[in-house]
């Protein structure tokens, strides 16, 4: 019986748009008969190359997401866990104004119609964690469902006890990792990252799930490594793909 804690990024780009091709029929490649229990896409709406053949995970990423169609999406989804805000501490957003959207917005979600909710998901650095630990402070009489983290770096040993650390000041409260990749330039040495620290995090019960950046034809930007795409170029997928989506425990 597979553990099931992985989701799967995929990229808003993959799916067919006004103005741009996706490659839709990927997604009729990928099992979730395995590790993989879920899919992300930062926004709001499903891709429907899905087919609901899993899980979807909106996420109100920013600001605007909170009116219009997308918070229209929001406040019917089918979906029982809504993530809210990414990088906030990037996008000028402070944890006082989050923590007012929180009790004004978001947490209606859950208590009128049941959603499990997931903190905004910061960046791992120092300006990242005095957020998030601010936010937790102003908003710790009506906490999130899940703590969601971000986890960029070369050293596995240096992930987890990221990961540890957070665990022990929130012990209360499971951990999404909602992304997370090596940024080493060698694929063997990505492999390396994402097998030892995706092996522990099935093995830890407080991790209730994990996405692995990124399912995407072009490498996002300078910051993450060409050796750690899930897909390539033509809509295919790379080897570390089919090890996410497969392989448990993940190996050479």
């Amino acid at each position: 019986m597979a553990i099931q804690k992985r989701c799967l990024a995929w990229d808003w780009t993959n799916t067919d748009g006004p103005g741009h091709q996706g490659v839709p029929w990927a997604m009729d490649i990928v099992s979730f008969q395995g590790p993989l229990r879920s899919v992300s896409n930062w926004n709001t709406w499903t891709p429907p190359e899905l087919k609901g053949r899993a899980p979807f995970r909106p996420m109100v990423r920013t600001e605007a997401q909170l009116n219009g169609d997308d918070w229209n999406r929001i406040q019917s989804t089918g979906e029982n866990i809504i993530h809210f805000f990414n990088e906030p501490e990037r996008a000028g957003i402070s944890p006082e104004r989050a923590a007012d959207i929180w009790h004004r917005q978001m947490l209606p979600l859950r208590a009128n119609h049941g959603k499990k909710l997931v903190s905004p998901s910061c960046a791992s650095d120092e300006a990242g964690q005095n957020w998030i630990h601010k936010w937790m402070s102003l908003v710790s009489q009506q906490p999130p469902d899940f703590l969601g983290l971000h986890y960029y770096g070369t050293d596995g040993n240096k992930a987890i006890d990221y990961l540890v650390s957070m665990h022990n000041r929130y012990p209360n409260t499971p951990i999404i990792l909602s992304e997370f990749a090596s940024i080493h330039r060698n694929y063997n040495d990505v492999l390396g990252f994402t097998m030892q620290v995706v092996n522990w995090m099935d093995e830890q019960d407080w991790v209730f799930e994990y996405t692995l950046f990124g399912c995407m034809r072009q490498v996002a930007d300078g910051f993450v490594s060409p050796a750690a795409q899930l897909m390539n170029p033509d809509g295919s997928f790379t080897d570390l793909m089919w090890k996410y989506m497969s392989d448990q425990p993940m190996h050479f």
